[in-house]
C-alpha cells in the first residue's frame, strides 16, 4: 500500500509497520455503516499484499470504539423488497458484516483493537476476532441484539470461539453489558488499563513485540492457530512440521539464529526494512 487511499468512515496513518486503523463516525458513536464494512473489507484485502504492514491497529475516534450496527441502515433496508429469487435486504446488510469480519479474522497481519467506551454488537464481534485487545477504563463491551429482538447472526461464532460456549450463553442470551474488568477476566479483551496513559503504554508494548517476531513466521503461526480443531490433529502435525522445516531453512529461520547467536536484534526489527 504505498498510498493510503481515502476512506469517508475511517482514518488511516501508517507508523513503522503498523497502520492505525480509526473508525471515524463519532456523531453516532461510531456505529458500523454499510460503507465502512466496505472499506473495512477493502483496507483488509489491500493489506494483505503489503508486506510492510505487519500490524493494524483498530480504535474508534472520540471516546467509542464502535456501538454496533447503524440504525439508519437497517431502516433503509427494511424499506426495500427482495426481488424475486433475491436475498432479502436484511440478509444481505447482515451477510457484508460477516464476510468482514472473517476477513479480519483470517487477516495474516497481527490485529490489536483498543477498546473504549461502546464495544457493542459488531463492534463486540470486531474486538473478538483481534489477535490482542485492550480496554481502556472507559470501555463497556455487550451483545445487546436480543434485548433488540434481533440475534447476533454473524458475531455470536467469533464469540463462542473467543470465551467458549458457557460465556458466550451468558452474555448473548441476556444481551448483557459488562465493563473492561469482567471483559478481561472473560478472556475477551487480554489487558484492561486503568488509565488511558496505561493504555497507550500497553499499546506501545504490544506494537514493540509485534517488531521483534519475524513477519512471516508470525503470518504462518496465526494460520496454524486457525486450523486447529477444524482437521484431524495428525494431518495438522505433519502439514505443521514441514512448515516448520521451510521457516528454519528460510531466511528468517537463518537470520534468526544468526541474530541470537550474534546478540543482536534481527533484521526485521528495523522499522525502515
Amino acid at each position: 500500500m504505498e498510498q493510503l487511499p481515502h476512506c469517508e468512515t475511517l482514518l488511516l496513518e501508517k507508523h513503522g509497520p503498523a497502520l492505525f486503523l480509526t473508525i471515524n463516525r463519532p456523531d453516532v458513536r461510531n456505529a458500523m455503516s454499510l460503507q465502512m464494512v466496505a472499506e473495512l473489507s477493502t483496507i483488509f484485502n489491500q493489506i494483505e499484499q503489503d508486506n510492510t504492514i505487519r500490524a493494524v491497529v483498530i480504535r474508534g475516534k472520540d471516546g467509542h470504539f464502535c456501538a454496533g450496527g447503524d440504525i439508519k441502515d437497517m431502516a433503509g433496508a427494511r424499506g426495500q423488497k427482495a426481488d424475486e429469487g433475491q436475498h432479502d435486504p436484511f440478509y444481505k446488510l447482515n451477510r457484508a458484516f460477516g464476510h468482514m469480519i472473517q476477513q479480519v479474522n483470517e487477516s495474516s497481519k497481527v490485529v490489536i483493537a483498543v477498546t473504549e467506551g461502546a464495544v457493542m454488537g459488531g463492534g463486540f464481534g470486531l474486538a473478538c476476532v483481534s489477535d490482542v485487545a485492550i480496554a481502556g477504563p472507559t470501555a463497556r463491551f455487550g451483545m445487546p441484539e436480543t434485548s433488540l429482538g434481533v440475534i447476533p447472526a454473524q458475531i455470536a461464532p467469533f464469540v463462542v470461539e473467543r470465551i467458549g460456549l458457557t460465556q458466550a450463553r451468558r452474555l448473548a442470551l441476556l444481551g448483557l453489558r459488562i465493563d473492561a474488568r469482567e471483559a478481561c477476566a472473560l478472556g475477551i479483551v487480554h489487558q484492561a488499563a486503568d488509565s488511558e496513559t496505561q493504555l497507550e503504554e500497553l499499546l506501545q508494548a504490544t506494537l514493540e513485540r509485534v517488531r521483534l517476531c519475524a513477519p512471516n513466521a508470525t503470518a504462518e503461526t496465526k494460520a496454524l492457530l486457525h486450523r486447529v480443531g477444524h482437521e484431524p490433529m495428525n494431518k495438522l502435525l505433519d502439514s505443521a512440521a514441514e512448515t516448520f522445516a521451510e521457516a528454519i531453512r528460510g531466511p528468517e529461520g537463518a537470520e534468526g539464529t544468526m541474530a541470537f547467536m550474534q546478540k543482536r536484534e534481527p533484521k526485521w526489527a528495523d522499522d525502515s526494512n
